[in-house]
């Protein structure tokens, strides 16, 4: 009976969080603009932590594409917009959280990119409340381009930080397994 009681209680977590999820998705916008370019909402999906929402990601790109490494590789311009949905998120917790999102998506081999990471990390330095916005923008030439609530807090040049800020979510060892698949539209 006990184990009977367990599983329900799984499936009911996982169908409340599943419902959560769609409900949520529709506050994400369809699309957003960078630059010239309209991008379209590719995916979105929530990230959960011990069952609870943290945030919810979107990925917008130019075209639809459900292929995470030529996605990471690509220039084109492309952005992942993070809406906080738990007051449980604080400066302190992303910051930790981005830290372990870069050493997973460099294999631990963060140091080429110290510089930049630095930099990134600096865009987070203001405290974080339930419902800020946070967009991640590639914008080729230029660089990741973070906004808070849309308001600029920095710009970090280069190809291979681009690549791996957008695989700290669809990399190999993504963040969350079930966000990068629902990102990827799938």
């Amino acid at each position: 009976m006990f184990r009977s009681r367990l599983a329900t209680n799984a499936l009911l977590a996982a169908v409340l969080n599943a419902a959560i999820a769609l409900d949520a998705h529709a506050e994400l916008p369809p699309s957003i603009k960078v630059g010239d370019a309209t991008l379209a909402l590719n995916g979105a999906g929530t990230r959960t932590k011990y069952f609870m929402s943290m945030y919810e990601a979107g990925l917008y790109l130019g075209a639809k594409n459900a292929d995470a490494a030529a996605i990471i590789a690509s220039n084109d311009p492309m952005a992942i917009r993070l809406e906080i949905t738990s007051g449980m998120v604080t400066q302190e917790k992303m910051v930790t959280a981005l830290n372990e999102g870069f050493a997973a998506a460099t294999g631990n081999n963060t140091d080429s990119l110290r510089t930049e990471i630095e930099q990134f990390r600096k865009c987070f330095t203001a405290p974080i409340a339930k419902g800020d916005v946070f967009d991640l923008v590639h914008q080729p030439g230029h660089g990741v381009v973070v906004l808070k609530n849309g308001k600029p807090q920095g710009v970090i040049p280069g190809i291979t930080f681009k690549q791996t800020v957008f695989a700290i979510w669809l990399g190999k060892e993504p963040a969350d397994e079930d966000l990068k698949v629902s990102m990827l539209g799938k």
